[in-house]
């Protein structure tokens, strides 16, 4: 019974916690403390709920529950003596969020508060590591310990993290409060950055034993779908959502019974998932019509929802429109320079083109400062030279790419691919992410 009662406090945290976090934001204006009494709340229905037994409402319990212990930490502390009216007035209005019948100014409220939670949480002042730390804990629910296992580091490294996360934002005053106009958008670049990163990390990690982890990628997109439903007019946010929805299609399909990678043109289609392709294509539909409206093209984000669009609607590998798919990169390439996008327009532009057109633009990236430790670069390169039976130097690449790799199936499969450069005659696929 205790176990059950367990299990049923922690899925219900895992949805409610940003909720009650964030309402708890508003009326502390202080993200760690939030979290604290947050905290304590889930402490106590992990004592109460097994002696007590389940509440009617359990997600209402945790947060009025929360909330009151909000409250009384404030008049403790005798902040609310001036302005004791004024919090009573606020605290009535975050505990009638936690009734059942909520109305729909009680929603916009909550949603209010979830919104100004994820714009704290990714904010630029923070490091990176900190705000996928901070990102994952306040609005993910994860723990520490989950953190931790999923990008294989210490779990007293991800406590740190989130310790200097709400320190920094302490120190910097950063208000909670969804930003304006121009500082909006630079904003919520950076808000789509985090979860991207999240969602990138699970469908294909950049060490361990695994291929994927799954687990993360649910995450980011669950993120990306509620910041969706937040900011309906925001093209991005739909393009980001699009893309994740028609990648984790093909979950299912990219590894093997033993758990070793398969690459994209090598994989069943019958095993992607049309469900999240419709969904895929859906957002991306929005996108375009939110861009549209303000008459502006696609963003980033869209340009390769789009180029996973291509692979979606294609039944076979041999299908694939790879003219379309370079085009959409020279866009992507124009609107958003990197050499990892330059990389990823190789690969289509062999597939278009033939491998010699490839290899001409990523020997133009060898001497790149970013990708000089990046496994994908040799890798790709390897493809080119195996496609032109230059099995040596191939043979080379995949060798290269190997030891750069911290991934041990990418590894694995890179070796095996340096094996077949020993006159093989098969052509392994070339190395598409995408």
């Amino acid at each position: 019974m205790t176990t059950s009662v367990h299990r049923t406090v922690e899925a219900v945290w895992r949805i409610e916690a940003a909720k009650i976090i964030g309402a708890l934001a508003r009326l502390l204006r202080d993200v760690g403390l939030a979290e604290e009494m947050a905290q304590e709340a889930l402490v106590a229905a992990l004592e109460t709920w097994p002696v007590n037994g389940m509440p009617d409402q359990p997600a209402a319990w945790l947060m009025a529950t929360a909330k009151n212990r909000a409250f009384d930490h404030l008049r403790h502390r005798k902040l609310a003596h001036d302005k004791e009216p004024a919090l009573a007035y606020e605290l009535e209005g975050v505990l009638a969020d936690a009734a059942p019948d909520l109305d729909r100014a009680l929603e916009n409220r909550i949603g209010d508060d979830l919104l100004r939670l994820v714009f704290i949480a990714c904010h630029p002042v923070l490091p990176p590591e900190g705000r996928l730390a901070l990102t994952l804990r306040l609005l993910g629910g994860l723990t520490t310990e989950e953190i931790a296992r999923a990008f294989l580091v210490q779990e007293s490294t991800v406590a740190q993290r989130i310790v200097r996360a709400k320190r920094t934002l302490a120190e910097a005053r950063v208000p909670f409060e969804v930003p304006a106009g121009h500082e909006l958008v630079q904003r919520l670049a950076s808000v789509l950055q985090v979860i991207y990163l999240i969602y990138n990390e699970g469908y294909a990690a950049s060490a361990g034993a695994d291929w994927m982890r799954p687990a993360l990628c649910d995450e980011a997109l669950r993120l990306g779908r509620v910041l969706a439903g937040l900011m309906p007019h925001e093209d991005e946010v739909h393009g980001l959502v699009a893309l994740m929805e028609i990648q984790s299609s093909r979950a299912r399909a990219r590894l093997d019974a033993g758990g070793a990678p398969i690459l994209l043109l090598e994989q069943d289609r019958s095993r992607w998932d049309q469900l999240l392709i419709r969904r895929g294509l859906a957002a991306l539909e929005r996108a375009g019509l939110v861009s549209a409206q303000r008459g502006r093209n696609l963003g980033p984000y869209a340009l390769q929802a789009s180029i996973a669009a291509c692979h979606a609607r294609a039944i076979t590998a041999d299908q694939t429109d790879w003219h379309r798919i370079a085009a959409l990169y020279d866009a992507l390439a124009q609107l958003a320079p990197s050499p990892v996008v330059e990389l990823n327009r190789a690969v289509a532009l062999a597939m278009a083109f033939g491998p010699a057109a490839g290899l001409e633009l990523v020997d133009s990236l060898r001497d790149e400062p970013a990708l000089r430790h990046y496994h994908l670069l040799p890798s790709v390169r390897g493809d080119f030279l195996f496609k032109l039976g230059r099995l040596d130097e191939a043979r080379a690449e995949f060798e290269r790419a190997a030891q750069l790799t911290q991934n041990q199936r990418e590894q694995t499969l890179l070796l095996s691919r340096a094996a077949n450069c020993q006159g093989s005659s098969r052509l392994p696929s070339v190395r598409v992410r995408t």
